[in-house]
Parts: C-alpha cells; sequence; structure tokens
C-alpha cells in the first residue's frame, strides 16, 4: 500500500484561526515537486503562496476555492515518491501543525519593547530578533523581513492570484483589462470595473446547457412551507393585516460565510466590545477662517497630530491584563478604508512629520495598496491612534470601535453649513462633526475633552 501523507494547513504567520481557498495550483492526480506552489491561501492581510512539502503524487485536495479551513486542518494528501529527495522528518520544514493555544495558556517570557499584534489585539511584549520558523511558510529562512506576494506574469498579464481568482468568478478575460496598477499589474478593480463594463468577457459564450446549469445553480432550493412569489400578499384570508413573513416561515436568503478580510474584522470588532470601556465625546469644528480650498483628510491629520501632543493620553497603547499604558512621542495614525471585501486601516507613519503634501501623497499611496490587495501585512499594525472620515458618506457623529490596544478614535461626520449665533446676529459657517471615542480605563474624561478642544482649535485655524 502506497504511504500516504496528510498536509496540513500551516500558521501563516498572522495568528489567524483560519483561511480561506483562492485558487489550486494543482490537482488531484498531478505530480508536483518539494516546495512548488500549492495552493494561494487568502488570510485577513494578503494573498500568500503554501508551497508543496513533498515531491510525488498529490491524491486528494481537501477543499475548493472558497471554502475555509481552520489553521491544522487537513489542506492535502500526498503519495511521496520514494526516488526523489523529500525534507527529512528532523529537518526544519517552516510548518507549524501544533495545538492551537487555549486561552488559559501561558505567554512566554519575552523581554523587550511593547508591540502590537497585527490585528490590533492585546499588547504583547517584543519579539526575539528571530521569529519562530513554525510561523512561517515553506522551507524560508526565518528573520524580520516581510514577504509580499508579487503580481505573477501569467500569459503575458500581471495579476496576483486573488486577481485571477476574482477574474474567473467573474468570468473576466484578464487579457482583455486594462491594467491600472504600477508596472502594468491588473487591480481587484480592474476587473470589477470590466466585469460591470461587460467588455472583457471570455471570448468563447458558455454553451445553453451550461448556461441553464448556471441558472439552475443560482436558484435557492424551496424551503418548506414556502409561499410561491406571485401567492404572496399583504392580508390574510379574513382580510387583515399580516406578517410578510410568519415566523413559522423560514427565509429565502442564503447564509454567506464571511472570509477573509471581513472574517477577521468580525473578529476585531468582538474582541474590542469585550474588552474596551468606551466613552464618546462629540462636538463641531467651525472652519469659517479657512482660506481657499484646503485638503479637510491633510487638515484632520495635522490636527490629531497638535492634540496628541497637547494631551500625550490618548495617543497610546493599554494593556488591560497587566495595567499598564504606554504613551508613544511618534505619531502614526490608522486611517480606516472601506473596501467591499471589508475594513482595512492602514497606518500613516510619523504623520507627525509629514506636511499636507507628505500627508495625501502617504494617504494615496496606502489608498491604492489596500485597493489592489498589495499593501504588506505590517503596514495594517502598531498604529497608535486612529482616524474613520466617515462622513465621506454620510452621517454627522458616530461611536467608532476603539480596537486594543490603541486608546482613542477620532471620527469625521459629514461637512455641513449650519446657522451659528454670533456677537450681534447669526451667520452660517462651514461646520465638520467630530467625534471622540477613548477607552475610559486608559483616559480620563478630562484628558479626552481637553484633546477635543486642542483638535477643534487646530481645525479652527485659517492654514
Amino acid at each position: 500500500m502506497a504511504d500516504i501523507k496528510t498536509f496540513h494547513l500551516p500558521d501563516l504567520g498572522e495568528g489567524l484561526p483560519d483561511a480561506t481557498i483562492v485558487e489550486w495550483h494543482v490537482k488531484e492526480g498531478d505530480t508536483i515537486k518539494l516546495d512548488a506552489p500549492l495552493v494561494s491561501m487568502e488570510t485577513a492581510k494578503a494573498v500568500v503562496e503554501v508551497p508543496s512539502p513533498y515531491t510525488g503524487k498529490v491524491v486528494k485536495l481537501h477543499g475548493a476555492a472558497g471554502d475555509v479551513i481552520e489553521t491544522g486542518a487537513p489542506l492535502a494528501d500526498f503519495e511521496p515518491d520514494p526516488n526523489a529527495r523529500q525534507r527529512a522528518e528532523a529537518e526544519p520544514t517552516g510548518h507549524h501543525h501544533g495545538a492551537k493555544k487555549s486561552v488559559g495558556s501561558p505567554a512566554p517570557d519575552h523581554a523587550g519593547k511593547v508591540v502590537a499584534s497585527d490585528e490590533g489585539g492585546a499588547v504583547t511584549a517584543g519579539q526575539p530578533d528571530r521569529e519562530d520558523e513554525g510561523t512561517v511558510v515553506g522551507a524560508m529562512v526565518s528573520g524580520n523581513t516581510v514577504h509580499v506576494e508579487q503580481a505573477a506574469d501569467v500569459g503575458g498579464v500581471k495579476a496576483v492570484p486573488a486577481v485571477r481568482a476574482l477574474a474567473k468568478k467573474l468570468k473576466v478575460d484578464l487579457t482583455r483589462v486594462r491594467p491600472s496598477g504600477a508596472g502594468g499589474v491588473v487591480t481587484l478593480q480592474d476587473v470589477k470595473n470590466a466585469a460591470a463594463a461587460g467588455t472583457a468577457s471570455p471570448a468563447s459564450p458558455p454553451s445553453a446547457g451550461e448556461r441553464a446549469a448556471e441558472a439552475q445553480r443560482q436558484v435557492p432550493p424551496a424551503s418548506p412551507g414556502s409561499m410561491p412569489q406571485s401567492e404572496r400578499t399583504t392580508v390574510s384570508l379574513a382580510g387583515k393585516p399580516v406578517r410578510t413573513a410568519p415566523p413559522s416561515q423560514a427565509v429565502r436568503g442564503q447564509p454567506e460565510q464571511l472570509k477573509g478580510v471581513r472574517r477577521n474584522m468580525a473578529r476585531v470588532m468582538a474582541e474590542a466590545h469585550a474588552h474596551v470601556v468606551p466613552t464618546t465625546l462629540v462636538d463641531d469644528a467651525d472652519l469659517h477662517a479657512w482660506i481657499g480650498k484646503q485638503d479637510i483628510t491633510a487638515r484632520l491629520v495635522r490636527a490629531i497630530v497638535a492634540a496628541c501632543k497637547a494631551v500625550p493620553a490618548l495617543n497610546a497603547w493599554f494593556d488591560g491584563e497587566n495595567l499598564t499604558r504606554t504613551l508613544h512621542p511618534h505619531v502614526d495614525i490608522g486611517i480606516a478604508v472601506d473596501t467591499e471585501d471589508g475594513l482595512f486601516v492602514p497606518a500613516l507613519r510619523n504623520a507627525d512629520m509629514l506636511d499636507g503634501a507628505g500627508i495625501r501623497t502617504a494617504i494615496s499611496r496606502l489608498r491604492a495598496q489596500v485597493e489592489d490587495r498589495s499593501i504588506p501585512a505590517s503596514e495594517l499594525s502598531g498604529y497608535t491612534i486612529s482616524l474613520s472620515n466617515f462622513g465621506m458618506f454620510a452621517g454627522r457623529y458616530a461611536t467608532p470601535v476603539v480596537v486594543p490596544p490603541c486608546v482613542a478614535i477620532v471620527g469625521a461626520g459629514k461637512l455641513s453649513y449650519d446657522v451659528v449665533a454670533v456677537m450681534g446676529g447669526i451667520e452660517v459657517h462651514r461646520r465638520i462633526p467630530i467625534s471622540l471615542t477613548f477607552d475610559h480605563r486608559a483616559a480620563t474624561g478630562g484628558e479626552a475633552a481637553r484633546f477635543l478642544k486642542a483638535l477643534l482649535d487646530d481645525l479652527a485655524q485659517p492654514n
């Protein structure tokens, strides 16, 4: 009987409990070499190429594109080639399949500076100079280098696996998509635009049978007791108003499993809700003195920097378990970026050293990297305070979520023209609503109020 080896999904280096299959690079029955690309897996931060741990035949693939695989669960079965060189049992593979740490597991005793986790989780002690090889995929040398996925040139088209998977899902021919990314790379947005415009459909349209099969797959199965659309009515047989969907009737919508970024966002929000004591202050910044057209986001960043210098207590990290806080001499602002895939928060590093033009250039770069999913995981963590400019869409005030270990987040609402009482009468001033949510365990109400006043004072400056 052939010796079958099962390869389990390793820890992809971000501490997440699972990952989503984007694209298999092999199929069952194929022969693969050691460390050759096996599968592309999407985590909350990036698409990671997982290499083959064996040279031999692929016997079984545990999952299809779109499936969520838990860390440590079977990923693929192999029949190793007995005549080929295989990695020795004692040789470091970089694959970590150990049991997940329980909540009560003792943390390793590390000494060093305080750092934040990639997910914005609890504050942990600094790691040694070399990272644990168990968090690296494949036979890669461990170290502090951040490995960023590069767009591969296949068939004359440069695109990362996530983009190719989306194109396949939306039936978009990548060779007919105009790239907008740096170096001619096709981005996720390029594929979405092409799909919406219908300008990059495959050359050969699907047959009638394929279309019928696809239509059949799209029709959800009828639930027991469900009522046909034509029979729906707003009144009962007695002529009285009734519920559109009685409690006993199953809903028609199909459950959608959260994946990737949105899945991690749900975890982070739940973690924040469980560990932070949030309190929100709101006020309006008067922009009446502004001279000429100005970059609102850049002014918000500058105002946050001024407030952090005036009240450092909110430019800090807080460790709720050990009841310690770390005040930061620099200001790294997490800028919330909303996408169809979920929420990203890239870090605007050293915001206290940038002028208006530098702030705009850095924000544009971060947003572009988020949109084409090329942003390194290291740029999505470690910020000291956050900004949510939700007013770009709608809303005046909010209670934005403080993600540990940060102490505060600033929310900017929709710009408006308000009637303001002034000495001797009334005037119409342009104002922007500001919401400040802070962790009341780490900062007092007085500190938060003084921080908010310093922020409003800076925004009120002419330029």
